[in-house]
């Protein structure tokens, strides 16, 4: 990986975890989980947890990946495993 994608990993995880409740938090968390489905870190039905919360700010799309046991491996990557 060369720096610039080293630093382009670490923008897109600071994205991908921004506070809940901030005006369009969600649609952020989406656009970094789908930096990470593109390379492959997460698969399609966590994608579509982050693209449903992408227009509810406040709604965090940890507990529903963890409910619908389609996430694991994101789950521990993000330390709510």
């Amino acid at each position: 990986m060369t720096e610039r994608d080293e630093t382009e990993a670490a923008e897109q995880w600071m994205l991908v975890r921004t506070p809940l409740g901030q005006p369009w938090s969600g649609r952020t968390r989406y656009a970094a989980a789908m930096y990470f489905y593109k390379l492959g870190e997460m698969n399609a039905e966590t994608l579509e947890v982050y693209r449903i919360c992408s227009r509810l700010d406040a709604e965090d799309p940890l507990p529903i990946i963890r409910n619908r046991g389609v996430g694991e491996t994101w789950l521990k990557r993000v330390g709510n495993g």
